[in-house]
């Protein structure tokens, strides 16, 4: 079992910067990936940034040059920082980890951008 609690969202105007947190209990090691993706209302839910063994990283052409994510492992800890924040990036954002062919979630964080 893995468990997933993220924090740092919140609302900020357009231009602006946030970092969200995630931290990860249970059977979860570096090799598993661990990310982030989003969901809008009424809109399919989209990876935002991923970062796997090796610390290989991926980020849709969204969010590249804007989203850095980055992995502590020795606190467990995947972290999102978003800067040059638009309105588009308004969405539930939820952080989540890859486990022997298990999906895990956490609750999710509003991320509200203003224009």
């Amino acid at each position: 079992q893995v468990q997933l609690v993220e924090s740092g969202g919140g609302l900020v105007q357009t231009g602006g910067s946030l970092s969200l947190s995630c931290a990860a209990s249970g059977s979860i090691f570096s090799r598993d990936t661990m990310g982030w993706y989003r969901q809008a209302p009424g809109k399919q839910r989209e990876l935002v940034a991923s970062q796997g063994s090796g610390g290989a990283t991926y980020y849709p052409n969204s969010v590249k040059g804007r989203f850095t994510i980055s992995r502590d492992n020795a606190k467990n800890t995947v972290y999102l920082q978003m800067n040059s924040l638009k309105p588009e990036d308004t969405a539930v954002y939820y952080c989540y980890a890859f486990v022997q062919g298990y999906e895990y979630r956490g609750q999710g964080t509003q991320v509200t951008v203003s224009s």
